[in-house]
């Protein structure tokens, strides 16, 4: 059962092929065994699913049959879940076990999905490798010496060695797509503001936002469809309606104008992902797309932007962890500055601190204008340059990352390199578009991904496109040998 997608679940427990206990109990044991290779979970929540599955059954049984009911699945543990720790993979948030429900989680919950656990992350969500988390790295099912990429880390290794059919991630400047790519998955990160924040601990609110992660576009569209939506309780969250985003999925792409950015295929890319991803833009050619090279100017720009605007806002979120209210609290403070100097100190690890400090001083007198105004007027140009783009194209198609998993530790002695690796996702983040990542192939083994951008709204194109080229090719159904 562990093979099967999101979707044949959804038949599977339809036709009362198995139950959702069957399910549960069968994953739950594969966890027991093969988690520990990986390191994905921080918490499985046995009892929790246990619970969730008998009562998904009986609501089959009086007759309910939505496609979500009793399929199992994984949250990020950043999405608070009530009575179950939600540490962020901080030390800082040891302990701390959520009084409350997520929006995304209550509404995967009412909608019957089963949680099978919380999924490891780099801490606060500060990482393209899962290596800052303090329950320590997750491993590459594809190969257990590699990153899976971050900070989606947890729910990529898990969804991609079949420990669950899906799982919740949230994308900052690609932390699902990036994952999604180096894992063999399907990742989208929507528009900004069409899945409420709310419950989703903050890691730069301007830019964090929740979405799927699974094997496929179609079980992308299943959980997206009730992912998203306008959360009253959330002050970023959008009131426009969902799209169907299954009935988009058969849509044929004849018409489709697909743009080539020039600007991602210079120094940098390794020319054999270039290579994965002019194969995939001619196998779209003959579904009916056409193609043209278009320029993002402003693209350059947005590595430096990004590591000024989110450490800024970061530095200002994670002012609440102050050893007072919840989490860590250092021993014996003499006082209460030693209080909050030891309890941070102590509570956050390296990249969190880095972060907190470039943020800080980007803030401070004399340097927000030089730096933090500076930033965001790029990110105005960046955005322009999307919209002027879209005015050619319907599409924008690319790498998601410019190489491979890289191995583990490789990068921790240099963090500028590890964050190159997000130089083809971060722009969609500053400007808020939809997109999405999925599999293109394979080099010496390891996956790479393409990643689809379109404009405000548009979740539905991108999971059309991705979902009409799984139909013609196999990368999708691919698994890492021994999972």
């Amino acid at each position: 059962m562990h093979q099967l997608t999101l979707a044949e679940i959804a038949r599977g427990l339809k036709d009362k092929t198995f139950s959702s206990v069957e399910l549960t109990e069968s994953l739950l044991a594969r966890i027991a065994q093969l988690d520990p290779q990986l390191n994905s979970f921080i918490t499985v929540t046995e009892e929790l699913a246990r619970a969730q599955a008998q009562a998904a059954d009986a609501r089959r049984a009086a007759g309910e049959n939505g496609a979500l009911l009793g399929a199992p699945i994984g949250h990020k543990d950043l999405f608070c879940t009530n009575g179950v720790l939600t540490s962020c993979g901080s030390k800082i948030l040891s302990g701390f076990k959520a009084p409350y429900d997520a929006t995304v989680v209550d509404k995967l919950a009412a909608a019957g999905t089963v949680t099978l656990g919380k999924l490891n992350m780099d801490e606060f969500a500060m990482g393209s490798a899962n290596e800052s988390s303090h329950y320590g790295a997750v491993k590459n099912p594809w190969d257990l010496t590699r990153v899976p990429g971050g900070s989606s880390g947890g729910s990529a290794a898990a969804v991609a060695a079949r420990l669950l059919p899906a799982a919740t991630g949230t994308d900052t400047g690609g932390s699902i797509r990036q994952p999604a790519a180096l894992t063999n998955l399907t990742g989208i990160k929507p528009t900004y503001g069409r899945v409420s924040r709310w419950g989703m601990i903050a890691y730069a609110s301007s830019l964090d936002q929740g979405g799927p992660l699974a094997r496929t576009a179609e079980d992308c569209a299943l959980l997206l469809g009730t992912m998203a939506g306008f959360d009253p309780k959330d002050s970023t969250s959008v009131d426009q309606p969902v799209d169907d985003y299954l009935a988009a999925l058969p849509q044929p792409l004849a018409g489709l104008r697909i743009g080539l950015p020039k600007e991602y295929f210079g120094a940098g890319l390794d020319s054999r992902i270039a290579d994965a991803v002019l194969a995939v833009v001619e196998e779209l050619k003959k579904l009916g797309a056409s193609v043209k090279e278009i320029s993002l100017p402003n693209m350059q720009h947005a590595i430096p932007a990004y590591y000024v605007i989110a450490p800024a806002e970061a530095s200002s979120n994670l002012s609440r962890f102050d050893g007072v209210r919840f989490g860590y609290r250092c021993e014996n403070p003499v006082n209460l500055e030693d209080l909050y100097k030891r309890s941070r100190g102590e509570g956050f690890g390296a990249e969190v601190k880095r972060r907190i400090m470039v943020g800080t001083y980007a803030l401070s007198a004399g340097y927000y204008d030089a730096y933090y105004i500076k930033a965001q007027q790029i990110r105005r140009l960046i955005k322009n340059d999307f919209v002027a783009a879209f005015n050619e194209v319907d599409l924008i198609l690319g790498p998601t990352t410019p190489n491979p998993a890289w191995k583990l530790g490789e990068k921790s002695a240099d963090p500028v390199s590890a964050y190159l690796e997000d130089i083809y996702t971060i722009t969609a983040n500053l400007a808020g578009i939809p997109g999405l990542s999925m599999p293109a192939g394979f080099v010496d083994g390891l996956p790479v991904g393409v990643q689809l951008l379109a404009p405000y709204f548009q979740e539905g194109r991108l999971l059309n496109v991705a979902h009409q080229y799984q139909q013609v090719s196999d990368w999708h159904t691919r698994a890492p040998a021994g999972f």
